[in-house]
């Protein structure tokens, strides 16, 4: 069967037209060129999240100790706080605010008469009761339609309180999705927070964890392996972070990213700003951890630091072995589908297949190309559809920060070995037959489980039941159904455990999923 043109069929021209190079089949041999970051056709049932989303939900809104105001009605402040289990214990300081959620909660006269006095009060109740070192002010959709300068209440607020205040214009409809407000967010990171800390030098061994949201402890569980082998973590982004490990970035000596679309700008910056490399490294699954952990070590080129990398490597792998391969036995020749943001469709899938499970489907929900085929694909990639509301931040040398760790000839070398800021994109590890879908909206989804009959749909909140009532286990990767982590190696024993107990529940043998039901009405099977 045709999977692609089935589903396409149920199209009419115009939906028809923008679709078909949204999905892809992985043919052997074949080039793959997938459409992405288009806007959503009107009318479409998408399960995209918003740019607030992006910027607060994922980015700021892990920030410990900021209070971060949601400028807008409570849904919104809600949503991107209850859905989200970014962890986080208090600093020194005992500041940790990301308990909290912080909303101005306007109401029909603050859109008529405009919200900015209700936005200060809150500013000044926050500070008279949590006494925050900073704020961070993020606008929704009514925001930006009735023209609140959240900008000058920010600046206002600076100077009453003596306390940094940031405001990030990140309304849900500008930019094409979530996307757009990662981007928004770290530009003004970048702009307001990175470098603004003290510039005593970090330790030679001195790591950023970017693209980082601590996740169910994920942040935790990879900062616990980092230190074993004996590297400093200057700050992480986000999850788990503070304001003041982010403004002593700039003097770490290797960045290395997870999620690529949400911070992949934040690394491009802070190379041209403070001439920190990169690094895409992957924490989800045993063989992508132990590649990443041996590339941080080749990019520091100390024989005692492989040394211990290799004695932790074997140490953590002997210690969940026998975990690993009980769950392989109860899961091996299983299908899962993965439909997620940022990296995580293209990192569990080697996850999965330590436990036996083959992908059939996968897709994100806000990519660019790049996302997919590779950083290579960049130059040939049209006008980015972001690019007429976002700022496109330009960042020049600062000469007193710059500190290249490498020389040239060594820069070059780790180019070639290790992809040194280099990621090669999903599709390169997709298996043939396999499908790639750019935004599955809500039919698509409904329909290739019926077609692709995935025995696991990996999704997010918005998706997430209706596949469940369907009578498919989806597991969310956004925020883990109140587990996790589920990254390091002692993540992969808990991911392990989650997938057995859900596939072998006794609820399965209750649901039937409405096709069943329809197909047992025209008098046919009932079988899947």
């Amino acid at each position: 069967m045709d999977v692609k043109a089935e589903i396409l069929g149920h199209y009419n021209a115009k939906v028809f037209k923008n679709r078909k190079d949204h999905i892809l089949k992985i043919e052997e041999g074949e080039e793959a060129e997938i459409s992405a970051n288009t806007r959503a056709i009107p009318g479409i049932m998408t399960n995209r999240g918003c740019c607030y989303a992006g910027c607060k939900g994922v980015v700021i809104g892990p920030i410990r100790d900021a209070v971060t105001i949601t400028h807008g009605p409570i849904g919104c402040g809600f949503y991107s706080w209850g859905t989200r289990r970014n962890k986080a214990r208090p600093g020194e300081d005992g500041k940790n605010f990301i308990q909290y959620c912080f909303s101005t909660d306007m109401q029909e006269p603050d859109i008529v008469f405009g919200g900015d006095k209700k936005l200060r009060q809150a500013i000044k109740e926050a500070m008279e009761i949590f006494h925050p070192k900073t704020i961070f002010i993020c606008s929704t959709c009514p925001v930006g339609l009735i023209g609140d300068d959240i900008h000058a209440v920010a600046a206002e607020a600076e100077k009453e309180y003596g306390i940094s205040c940031t405001s990030f214009s990140c309304e849900g409809y500008k930019g094409v999705s979530q996307s757009a407000g990662h981007h928004i967010a770290n530009n003004g990171l970048m702009k307001r927070v990175i470098g603004t800390g003290g510039d005593a030098p970090s330790a030679k061994f001195s790591l950023n964890l970017l693209g980082e949201y601590n996740i169910g402890g994920d942040g935790w569980e990879v900062e616990r392996i980092l230190k074993r082998i004996g590297y400093e973590i200057v700050s992480i982004f986000t999850g788990d972070g503070s304001v003041a490990d982010i403004s002593r970035a700039h003097t770490a000596n290797l960045n290395l990213v997870q999620c690529h679309r949400s911070i992949n700008y934040v690394a491009e910056m802070m190379k041209t700003a403070y001439g920190i490399n990169w690094l895409k490294v992957n924490f989800i699954g045993i063989d992508p951890i132990c590649g990443s952990l041996r590339d941080i070590a080749r990019y520091f080129g100390d024989e005692k630091l492989a040394q211990r990398t290799e004695e932790v490597i074997a140490e953590e792998k002997a210690a969940i072995a026998g975990d690993m391969a009980f769950f392989k036995t109860r899961l091996d020749g299983k299908t899962a589908a993965l439909f997620v943001g940022g990296s995580r469709s293209h990192h569990y899938q080697s996850l999965l297949r330590d436990l036996g499970v083959s992908t059939v489907l996968a897709g994100y929900e806000f990519a660019h190309r790049d996302d997919y085929e590779g950083r290579d694909v960049i130059p040939e990639i049209k006008e980015d559809a972001d690019s007429k509301n976002i700022e496109e931040l330009h960042v020049e040398k600062d000469e007193k920060r710059y500190r290249a760790f490498l020389n040239a000839e060594r820069y070059e070398e780790l180019k070639r070995t290790i992809g040194l800021e280099d990621y090669k994109g999903m599709i390169h590890d997709m298996p043939d037959g396999s499908y790639v879908v750019d935004d599955l909206n809500h039919f698509e989804t409904e329909a290739f489980t019926r077609l692709l009959n995935p025995d696991i749909f990996f999704s997010g909140v918005k998706d997430k039941y209706v596949l469940q009532k369907g009578g498919t286990l989806s597991r969310q990767l956004h925020s883990y159904d109140y587990s996790g982590p589920y990254a390091g190696f002692k993540g992969a024993v808990i991911f392990g455990r989650d997938l057995v107990m859900g596939l072998y529940a006794p609820a399965w043998g209750m649901v039937t999923p409405p096709w069943k039901l329809t197909r047992a009405a025209a008098g046919g099977t009932t079988d899947a």
